[in-house]
């Protein structure tokens, strides 16, 4: 429980600063252009300032979920069965420490991949759509 709250809590507030900064470097004109064509807060923000905020905070986010990935690890330390721990029973039981740590590397790798791939899609899809 404890690993659980300390995650969300760290990786959430940095996700919302994240989305907070994306918002704020959108030009405030286009806040203004949005009302001079008489669309109302909740459409100019799904149609103006939430695609164009989008472009600058999708890269930080994929980051962030990749050390949220990472910093799983941590849990470890506080009794939580995790990959990591796995492979430590292994290494106490077999003595294979170095085949053990490469296949804890190349999960970690792999998952790290999976997520890059998926935010990078997303950011195709998010620049393509600006255009």
């Amino acid at each position: 429980m404890a690993l659980w709250i300390g995650l969300t809590f760290f990786t959430s507030s940095s996700i919302a600063e994240i989305i907070r900064a994306g918002v704020l470097a959108v030009p405030k004109g286009q806040w203004h252009a949005a009302e001079a064509l008489g669309m109302t807060r909740l459409e100019a923000i799904s149609y103006v300032i939430f695609p164009q905020a989008l472009k600058l905070a999708v890269p930080p986010l994929a980051s962030q979920y990749m050390n949220l990935t990472k910093n799983s690890s941590l849990a470890v330390v506080v009794g939580y069965p995790d990959l990591v721990s796995i492979g430590n029973s292994t290494i106490n039981l077999n003595g294979q420490a170095l085949e053990v740590i490469v296949i804890i590397m190349s999960v970690y790798l792999f998952l790290n991949l999976v997520i890059s791939v998926v935010m990078n899609s997303i950011n195709r899809i998010v620049i393509r759509g600006s255009r």
